[in-house]
């Protein structure tokens, strides 16, 4: 039995004032004798509401971690299928679901993440019957909710409170509003999903999506869709250039079933993430590929040619053939979380064999001379419009 040790986590900052009179000036004025003692009342370090750590107790396997422990007699773990609102939508490892809010210590942790529990997270859950003991708001909102508002049709005492996330491994995430938004956890491989047409394929995209997923321990795999209504001709100089990165490329069409049963022993047996722009086809090659599903699906846009937003978040979808996929939100832009630009040569694989040959050993292959990377984009050993990507990432635009 692992060792119990209280240590110390750092919390959120507190925005919260510590209290002082604002009047102290003119109290002064008036000649009250106020002001001479005003400095005993205040404090050099923090306490109470504003401190920002706080004690609670870890087991050894949680070195490194700001997780807590939980007691594995009242707990179950579980796997979060989706996250929606203030509740997150459980499955313990009984097949029992739940619908469970976060502890406000958990949201209260210092991370750099948008939310400390996403899709694919692994997680140890309190049950609470009808409520959430002592957890706040948070708890109070998930438990107050109609059983009918949430589409699993969950009973009204299937509720709890989650204690505890374990560390994730395979992760997609992506930068927004300078924090972290970790789309899934805990999948196997990236299923990058374009359209040929309506809307347009976005190679530099799939590029963004092949760094991402090389940043989150993802293998890759591009399904073109809508093959139907493009001349798959005009794709073999596409398709070649990812084959020959290693990358597995599946022509697909949602409508006619062209390509459908190779994409689905792709899947079969793994953990699958399903990623892509509005419009695409993702959750209409799911119900191609387990017709009972029946997620909802709705046509581009006649304006402008893109996708409306159909499908509003990431649920994990277990496969009657075996495996599990999660079909997420559109995406319009995708920006890497935390990368450096002098990382970005490591997400092109093509760069690698002419990286040493270049006249600086620090050479960003953007303005510098004797650079052999730009040398093999000029002998066209390197695709330009992989470059045009490099470029993009290097300097942080969004090129999609």
């Amino acid at each position: 039995m692992s060792k119990k040790k209280k240590v110390r986590v750092e919390l959120r900052k507190n925005r919260e004032k510590p209290p002082r009179e604002n009047d102290i000036t003119r109290d002064y004025n008036a000649g009250d004798g106020r002001a001479d003692d005003a400095s005993s009342g205040e404090r050099v370090r923090a306490k109470g509401a504003l401190s920002r750590y706080r004690t609670v107790v870890q087991t050894d396997a949680d070195s490194g971690t700001s997780m807590p422990a939980t007691d594995g007699t009242a707990c179950l773990r579980g796997r979060v299928l989706r996250v929606h609102g203030l509740a997150s939508v459980v499955e313990t490892d009984d097949g029992r679901i739940f619908r469970c809010a976060v502890r406000r210590l958990l949201k209260s942790l210092a991370t750099d993440e948008r939310s400390v529990v996403t899709t694919g997270d692994v997680v140890w859950i309190l049950p609470t019957g009808t409520g959430a003991r002592g957890e706040g708001s948070g708890a109070r909102a998930a438990s107050s909710a109609p059983p009918d508002s949430d589409p699993s049709g969950l009973a009204p005492d299937a509720e709890g409170v989650i204690e505890r996330v374990e560390p994730r491994h395979g992760v997609l995430t992506r930068a927004s509003r300078r924090r972290e938004h970790v789309l899934v956890a805990n999948v196997d491989q990236l299923v990058i999903v374009m359209s040929l047409v309506e809307p347009n394929l976005k190679p530099h995209l799939i590029d963004r999506y092949l760094a991402a997923a090389q940043q989150g321990g993802l293998n890759p795999v591009l399904c073109l869709n809508k093959s139907d209504l493009a001349d798959a001709v005009e794709l073999q100089s596409l398709i070649g250039l990812y084959a020959q990165l290693g990358i597995p490329v599946f022509l697909c069409s949602a409508r006619t079933g062209f390509g459908i049963e190779r994409l689905r022993e792709q899947l079969h047996g793994r953990s699958t993430v399903f990623s892509g722009q509005s419009g695409v086809g993702k959750s209409s090659l799911l119900n191609a590929i387990q017709p009972d599903l029946a997620l909802a699906v709705k046509s581009v846009s006649d304006v402008n040619q893109k996708g409306r937003h159909t499908t509003t978040y990431s649920q994990l979808i277990k496969l009657n053939f075996g495996g599990w996929v999660v079909d997420t939100p559109g995406v319009r832009q995708l920006a890497l979380w935390s990368a450096q630009p002098a990382e970005m040569e490591g997400y092109f694989p093509e760069f690698r064999p002419f990286v040493p040959l270049c006249g600086f050993p620090d050479c960003t292959h953007t303005h510098e001379q004797s650079c052999a990377v730009k040398d093999a984009i000029a002998r066209r050993l390197i695709t330009s419009r992989r470059y045009h990507s490099y470029l993009g990432l290097f300097h942080g635009t969004a090129e999609e």
